[in-house]
């Protein structure tokens, strides 16, 4: 799917909009594209103008929620098939995105962008071919193309969630020049492709699966088994876990996933809000 080149609204950026519209101002400067970049648009009675096109001052816009033109008029960037899944705007530009109201993102402390690319450091991607299980919006494929890897393969199994990616500005495109052809996005089920990715194929992993009550199946031995089948000696891993309360939980969600680690034959340690762990 090609990527979405057109405005994006939030709230405040369209009560600012309009502000400046009542205020007699003949242009507002700002970003239309989540902070990705800042312009000046030209303000006229009845519309605004963006790289060239005309767009109508929108009607009050719900907070918590991103709006792009999908033609006709603003749309939330939003779907429900089953759950509702959407991109939510944060203070930092980035956004981050819920399904069924649960946030998948952190963004408390800082940008979901600047905590993958602390991720990713860790597994040292530089000229390194780097499989990414759960792509979601993209921020730890991303953060490996700034670190220059070699190649980087990400799966997604939520056709949903790939198109957020298409809307997001944040979310890097497979075929833009930028990627340079190092970035393949694939719409599957990684627990089940896995087994079509070759034994020591890759130098290094990403693995960033939804909370274990959602799938299981992604912090399971067996699974943990073809991490270690297709990942190089030496190579490394980070597994995000979150932080789960242990009292409310009843688990310890990351020394479990560390001590399964282990039994496949990975050196495993806590780090940041997951484990990481060498392939011995």
């Amino acid at each position: 799917m090609s990527h979405y080149a057109g405005p994006l609204l939030t709230r405040p950026v369209a009560e600012a909009l309009l502000a400046a519209r009542e205020a007699g101002d003949g242009a507002w400067t700002g970003s239309l594209d989540l902070g990705r970049s800042h312009g000046s648009m030209p303000l006229e009675a009845d519309a605004w103008s963006w790289k060239g096109q005309r767009y109508p001052y929108p009607p009050k816009l719900k907070d918590r929620t991103i709006y792009y033109w999908d033609g006709e008029a603003f749309a939330p960037a939003s779907r429900f098939a089953g759950s509702l899944i959407k991109l939510v705007p944060t203070e930092w530009g980035a956004p981050t995105f819920e399904i069924d109201g649960i946030k998948m993102l952190p963004t408390a402390k800082e940008s979901p962008f600047e905590d993958a690319r602390r991720k990713v450091a860790l597994v040292e991607p530089r000229g390194k071919v780097l499989l990414d299980t759960c792509g979601g919006l993209g921020y730890f494929a991303a953060g490996c193309l700034e670190a220059g890897v070699a190649r980087i393969h990400s799966f997604e199994k939520n056709p949903d969630v790939l198109w957020l990616r298409t809307l997001n500005p944040w979310s890097p495109d497979p075929d833009a020049p930028a990627s340079g052809g190092r970035l393949q996005l694939t719409h599957a089920d990684v627990s089940q492709a896995i087994a079509q990715v070759a034994d020591a194929s890759v130098d290094a992993l990403l693995h960033d699966p939804p909370r274990f009550g959602i799938a299981g199946e992604l912090y399971s031995q067996a699974f943990y088994d073809q991490l270690a089948r297709v990942l190089r000696r030496g190579g490394r891993l980070f597994h995000y876990t979150g932080s789960p309360n242990k009292l409310t939980s009843g688990r310890d969600v990351p020394r479990e996933v560390a001590r399964r680690l282990e039994k496949a034959d990975f050196k495993a340690q806590l780090a940041l809000d997951g484990v990481l762990a060498i392939r011995r």
